[in-house]
């Protein structure tokens, strides 16, 4: 199945943000075991270079791999879907039209993604056009990042938006847009149940980080099945500082 496909279908999914512009830290992390990997372009120094680079070490390792773009302008959503990304999630979707455009954006189309038959997406012009908008339409994933009070007044009409394929909770966002001083606040608790409550209405899966793994289960129980957590930057310090314990140090 695509990862488009076992998103659809509700599976629990787990991946983790790459920080780190680094194919070689994209092939290590391939072998463990994760469902998909998020190149963050948003918050790290990902070129168009490195995007290109760490999602072809991913499709090497047969490790589903989107991108968080920079924004959700079309020139970024272009740049990671020609470079054969899986999909895109895209950061501060505030309304339906935002929604609306940046679902366009992603797919060929009136208005849509632009087409270059020469990109590894098309196989480097062995796929026809035909059947490279196909392959596209039935492949391309675009979840919808929810961290804005505006979006948390527009939910409804975002979650129902044909060509979004998943909403995703930025709960740290999310905390500081409602002007919070934890992410466990009530308020914040309550936005991430009114997004997931969207969710179900609209049929429309939901994915989240949260601030502990221990609270993935939490999550999942009310509904949220896609899961980005940590990133090769925590995993590092935490395997570090684990070791210096280890060694009594």
């Amino acid at each position: 199945m695509t990862l488009k496909q076992r998103i659809a279908a509700g599976e629990a999914l787990f991946g983790t943000f790459l920080k780190t512009p680094a194919p070689m830290l994209v092939e290590v992390l391939a072998t463990a075991g994760i469902d998909l990997l998020c190149l963050d372009a948003e918050h790290a120094p990902f070129d168009r270079a490195a995007i290109d680079a760490c999602i072809h070490a991913a499709r090497a390792a047969h490790l589903p791999v989107i991108v968080r773009t920079q924004t959700a302008a079309h020139e970024h959503i272009l740049n990671a879907l020609d470079c054969g990304a899986d999909g895109v999630l895209l950061p501060h979707i505030r309304s339906a039209a935002e929604a609306q455009a940046a679902a366009r954006a992603a797919h060929y189309g009136p208005g849509g993604r632009g087409y270059a038959g020469s990109s590894r997406a098309a196989g480097y012009g062995l796929s026809g056009m035909a059947d490279h908008r196909t392959a596209s339409a039935a492949r391309t994933v675009v979840i919808a990042q929810i961290e804005d009070i505006e979006a948390l007044a527009d939910i409804d009409a975002i979650a129902a938006v044909d060509g979004i394929d998943a909403l995703f909770v930025g709960r740290i966002d999310l905390t500081v847009a409602l002007e919070a001083n934890s992410p466990d606040d009530p308020a914040v608790l309550a936005a991430v149940d009114r997004i997931l409550a969207a969710g179900t209405a609209t049929g429309r899966p939901v994915g989240m980080f949260v601030p502990r793994n221990a609270d993935v289960a939490q999550w999942r129980e009310k509904g949220a099945t896609l899961f980005l957590q940590g990133s090769d930057h925590g995993f590092l310090r935490a395997g570090a500082a684990a070791a210096r314990i280890a060694c009594g140090m």
